[in-house]
């Protein structure tokens, strides 16, 4: 049972024969015991450690302070005046803090109520975001004298953070660039919802360019291009943004394995077609597929003279040649685009081979189809000399933080057969966005194809017929994520 022992006070006994002398120690309680004063009670004597005690309840109207404690005042709905002390003491102490970070907003008063702030006999204004102060009282001369300005403003992080790729910084966005597989981890989602859509571009590996035997293949078509910019991001997007009308992505607290897709390898040259090319792979994140890019023709005849379908589509072959005249496959020669169909459209058709029969100098002179772009078709053969046949333009964008272009369709092959004329077919340009050039073999020609730059999602280039002839390879993908993070 506990006992009480009421006393009026406790002192030490002076005396010569007392064991405790006058100005010795008198301790209270034991280790780890806790000293409760009575509710209500008072302490005098102790001294102040130079804090408050802070009354947790906030203010939301004028008051005048009591010596000792700290206030949280908030001024979301206006200004509040707090009036310090009356005839304060030295030592008195007054702490004040912004509860919501309005200071900046509504000001808070500090009515001086008769002593000077500061040694200045003026109010004092606290109009800082975040701001907190702590007031002590000197004397007549220097009256309260803040000791103590914090205006930091330390909060939690409201905004969305996450891990995962290469991370660079555009002002208040964090831009997570893949450019191989990999884990875009979202650890903490923002506080405000519209934050937590990010913005995107995904682009597929490019096709190859078709090797040719006997002809002239066509461009390697480039990976899909797909691309939303959030309502709240500011940067420059390509025509191709989704945003009305994509496909938005909402991120939650998870992690998004993240696929790059590869560029398809090179053909060789061979009989009649050689070796096809090969289609790009897909590139992935959350729920968005950009396909591979289709490759580029591989045969000089036959349905195998097409280009095949993908993100773009690739080029197409001349199509067959009975030794006279004029001949192209048709438009259904070349690869179609935007396969899966998906809106806005991921990209576009490969354009169509041409053979030509020249006379009097009895040249063939062919051309493969150029692959096509994220935003343009490849370019279709023709019946005049010299003919080319570029690839299709990519999407130019600034969502990385510069702007840069990708998923640029490849050129068309170019192949003269027969004696020296005064006009001859050329290689196709790639495409703008990292589409390779077409190779041209004959008269001199070096015939090497060009590959795709990385990381665009381009087209390879075609090539003709030479016992060297390798069509350029396609152009890795690449994945960009993008958020505001402050």
């Amino acid at each position: 049972m506990a006992s009480t022992i009421k006393v009026n006070n406790i002192q030490n006994q002076c005396g010569a024969n007392i064991a405790n002398k006058c100005g010795s120690t008198i301790t209270l309680g034991a280790s780890g015991d806790t000293i409760t004063l009575a509710s209500g009670a008072s302490q005098t004597g102790f001294g102040r450690t130079g804090t408050v005690d802070w009354d947790t309840t906030a203010k939301t109207a004028s008051f005048t302070a009591v010596s000792g404690n700290g206030y949280f005042v908030n001024t979301t709905s206006g200004s509040i005046t707090v009036t310090l002390p009356a005839t304060p003491s030295a030592g008195d102490i007054v702490s004040i803090a912004d509860y919501t970070n309005t200071f900046q907003t509504n000001a808070v008063t500090v009515e001086r109520n008769g002593s000077p702030i500061g040694g200045i006999s003026s109010n004092a204004i606290l109009s800082t975001e975040g701001q907190s102060v702590t007031f002590i009282y000197v004397d007549g001369t220097e009256g309260w004298k803040n000791v103590q300005d914090a205006t930091s403003n330390v909060t939690g992080n409201p905004n969305l953070v996450a891990t995962g790729g290469t991370i660079t910084i555009c002002g208040d966005y964090k831009i997570h660039t893949f450019t191989g597989p990999g884990t875009f981890s979202v650890a903490q989602t923002s506080t405000t919802p519209a934050n937590n859509t990010v913005s995107y571009m995904v682009v597929g590996g490019g096709g190859a360019g078709g090797a040719g035997g006997t002809t002239a293949m066509g461009g390697g078509g480039a990976g899909g291009f797909r691309e939303y910019k959030s309502s709240a991001d500011c940067y420059t997007a390509s025509p191709l943004d989704g945003n009305p009308g994509g496909t938005a992505v909402t991120v939650t607290a998870t992690s998004y394995p993240i696929t790059v897709g590869a560029g398809g390898s090179s053909g060789n040259h061979g009989p009649c077609g050689g070796v096809a090319g090969n289609p790009g792979s897909n590139s992935i994140f959350s729920t968005i597929t950009s396909a591979g890019g289709g490759a580029g023709s591989h045969l000089c005849s036959g349905p195998l003279a097409y280009g095949t379908a993908g993100g773009s589509g690739g080029g197409g072959g001349p199509g067959p040649f009975s030794g006279t005249g004029s001949y192209y496959c048709g438009p259904g020669c070349a690869g179609a685009g935007n396969t899966p169909p998906v809106t806005p459209p991921q990209g576009s058709a490969g354009g169509t081979g041409y053979i030509i029969y020249q006379t009097p100098f009895g040249n063939t002179n062919i051309v493969g189809g150029g692959g096509g772009g994220a935003t343009a078709v490849g370019t279709d053969g023709t019946g005049s000399l010299p003919s080319t046949t570029p690839g299709g333009a990519g999407a130019t964008t600034s969502i990385s933080g510069s702007s840069s272009s990708y998923a640029g369709g490849g050129g068309g092959g170019a192949l003269r057969q027969g004696p020296l004329g005064p006009s001859f077919p050329q290689g196709g340009t790639g495409g703008l966005g990292g589409g390779g050039a077409g190779g041209q073999c004959g008269d001199g020609g070096g015939c090497a194809a060009v590959s795709a730059t990385v990381n665009t999602g381009g087209g390879g280039g075609g090539t003709g017929n030479s016992p060297t002839a390798i069509s350029g390879a396609g152009g890795s993908g690449i994945v960009i994520i993008r958020y505001k993070y402050q």
